[in-house]
């Protein structure tokens, strides 16, 4: 089966009750992940720190190449790798790390475009230090992953792919 057929067979849905990430080939899971999404809760408004809900794609992945633990800024690696003791010199700095996965709306009105568009709120899905919990929401309105996690789920997305984010756990 060629790569593109693969791809367009492949989604991803994230389920804001469950706190998790699946990975849907062909119709069934592939594998799942614990993830947080944000402490605020769903919601599309720009400014909100929510995790904006519905259908989107993944627009961009960032940081190929790059260590574990590499830390993002402005999607850019900073140089710098995440260890407890630069945590410690960095106070309430929120960590995108390893890899980012970016998504961009593509519902107008709900999650494209104006004051609610995923894209400009640069939302994604990232890797967070392993001493986050996860599992429950605690985000900035991105949807945080296991280092680990987002390397294996890195590898098998393409720019393209689909990805819903859901709020209602029967979805």
């Amino acid at each position: 089966m060629k790569r593109n057929a693969v791809a367009e067979q492949r989604r991803i849905h994230i389920s804001i009750p469950e706190q998790r990430l699946t990975l849907i080939e062909g119709g069934m899971p592939r594998c799942s992940f614990a993830v947080s999404t944000a402490a605020n809760g769903a919601g599309e408004r720009e400014g909100s720190e929510c995790t904006p809900r519905g259908q989107h794609r993944v627009a961009a992945k960032i940081g190929a190449g790059a260590p574990v633990n590499a830390v993002f800024v402005a999607r850019q690696w900073t140089g710098e790798i995440y260890t407890p003791a630069l945590a410690a010199s960095a106070l309430g700095r929120d960590w995108i790390l390893t890899r980012i996965v970016w998504l961009a709306g593509c519902e107008p009105g709900r999650n494209q475009g104006g004051h609610v568009d995923t894209l400009a709120r640069y939302v994604y899905l990232h890797g967070t230090p392993d001493s986050v919990d996860l599992g429950r929401p605690g985000s900035r309105g991105c949807v945080r992953m296991r280092n680990a996690d987002l390397l294996d789920l890195f590898d098998l997305i393409e720019v393209g792919t689909r990805v819903d984010i859901v709020d209602d756990a029967s979805r």
